[in-house]
Parts: structure tokens; sequence; C-alpha cells
């Protein structure tokens, strides 16, 4: 069977192609304005997927690094404030020291001790109650107010505060401050208040040198706890970086287009959308004969 080829059927066989190169040309001029590879689902589909894995990874190292940037600053904050409260109970102790070597004190000298003894413990209490934002770097999970109350002691806490910096890694940031400061008899404010009260009834202070070693012993060790944990927030907080760095490069050899080569493809598309209407006019050129048949 001959089948005849009419001009009119060689004009839509052209402008289907037509319209086919000016998609192309359209889809080409979209890749090269956004530089995206992937403009729908189903231009890629295993891209697509691939592409939401590495964004999901994204966003759970994007969480993590916050919680890794929450440590770092809590942690140091309590740095900090144990370094503050060394320094203080170095005060209490050469102070401790003077007045043990002042042989027989006059009762405004003995008053001068005493009041620079109250101001370091309120110097101490403060440190007690230090915070991070909002919450007391001291009091753990305890919603208290303040985390250290004189006559009350530390508020209690159930459990620990931690971070998640990783798939099942986890950086403790709260401190017990019965840790740092002591409890009860033993406590740093009860170790200043026995001096006062020794220095009141003109008592030797001199054996009260040991507890003040003790209380400082015990900010020493306590200090070199958080400063463990602190280079841990600091090691998570390097590492996350990282990966950062390396699923943005993943994300982007997926959906991302070099922009050279988008340009390319779209002058290549132009120009073969060009040629094509170049020739479709020279070759589909109807005459008189044409409507007459």
């Amino acid at each position: 069977m001959i089948t005849r080829v009419t001009t009119q059927m060689s004009m839509a066989a052209a402008g289907e192609r037509l319209q086919a190169n000016a998609a192309r040309v359209a889809e080409a001029t979209q890749r090269a304005t956004t530089l995206k590879a992937i403009a729908r689902p189903s231009d890629d589909p295993v891209g697509t997927g691939s592409a939401m894995q590495v964004r999901k990874e994204q966003a759970a190292a994007a969480q993590y690094a916050r919680n890794a940037d929450d440590a770092v600053g809590w942690l140091a904050t309590t740095d900090s404030t144990l370094t503050g409260a060394y320094s203080v109970l170095g005060k209490v102790r050469d102070l401790t020291v003077q007045a043990a070597n002042s042989g027989t004190m006059g009762t405004t000298e003995r008053d001068a001790f005493i009041t620079e003894l109250r101001g370091l413990k309120t110097d101490l209490e403060a440190a007690a109650n230090t915070t991070y934002g909002t919450r007391s770097v001291f009091a753990g999970s305890s919603t208290d107010a303040a985390a250290y109350t004189p006559g009350t002691g530390f508020a209690s806490a159930t459990t620990a505060v931690q971070r998640r910096v990783g798939d099942g890694s986890t950086i403790r940031v709260d401190t017990p401050g019965a840790a740092a400061f002591g409890s009860g008899y033993t406590s740093a404010f009860a170790v200043i208040d026995r001096i006062v009260s020794d220095l009141q009834a003109g008592v030797n202070v001199n054996p009260r040198l040991n507890d003040v070693d003790g209380a400082i012993d015990a900010v020493r060790a306590t200090q070199a706890d958080v400063g463990v944990r602190h280079a841990a927030a600091l090691t998570a907080q390097d590492t996350l970086k990282s990966t950062s760095v390396s699923l943005e490069n993943r994300r982007s050899g997926i959906e991302d287009l070099d922009l050279a080569g988008a340009v390319l493809d779209l002058q290549v598309q132009q120009t073969t959308y060009q040629a094509a209407l170049a020739v479709t006019a020279k070759v589909l050129q109807p005459t008189l004969m044409d409507y007459l048949r």
C-alpha cells in the first residue's frame, strides 16, 4: 500500500520536531538559570532518592552541630566558673594563712578578715549559681531558680543533662554542684563559715587550712573532668563541620550543575533549534500547486 505524504503531513511532522527542539531549549534554559540537575522527581528518580537521603543526613548533622555548639558553650562556662572558684578559694587560703600567723589580733584586724572572708563566700555562692542561658550549670535537670541556696544546699537533680552529638554519641554538659563545692559540713561554704566562727571566737585558724585545701582539690578535680568533656565537645564540633562539608559536596554532586556545562548545553540546544528552523523553512515551501491538488 502506497501512502501519500502531503505537504500538510510534512508540516505537521516538522512542527512536532520543532516543538520538541523548543522544549529541549526551554529545559536547557531552566537548567542554566537554576543550575539544578533535577527540576522534578521524574527527571531522575534515582538521583531524587539519593538527594532526599543526603538532605536527611544534612538535617541530622545540623541538629548534632547545634547540640555540640551548645555543649561547648555550656562546658566552657562551667570551666570558666570553676577557674573563678579556684581563685576565690585561693584567696580564702591566703587569708587563713595570714590570720593564723597574725598572733593576737585586735578587733579591727579580726573584723577585716571576717568581712573579706564573707565577701569571698558571697562570690563563691554566686559562682555556684552560674547559668548558661536560662539553665544553672550546677543544677543538672533541676528546674529550681537557683542551683545553690544557703542553708538548703544544692538543688537535687534526678538525671544528667546530655547533648547528643552523633548517632549513639552523647556528652554530659551539667556538673553536680556538690561535686565541685562539696555538701553539708565539708562544703566550701561551710569551711569558710567555720573559719569565720573561729576568728570570732579567737581560735587559731591554722587547722582549717586542711579543710580549705580539700575544697580546692575538689574544684580542681571537677574542673579536670569538665575539661575532658569540653575537649570531647570540641572534637565533635570539628568532626561535624567536616561532615557538613562532605554532605554538602555529595548533595551538590547530585543536584547541582556546573555553570560552564549548563551554558554550553544551552548554546548547543539553541544552535540545534535555530538550524532546525532554517532547514524546515527551506524544505517546506508550499506553492500554488500544493493548494490546487
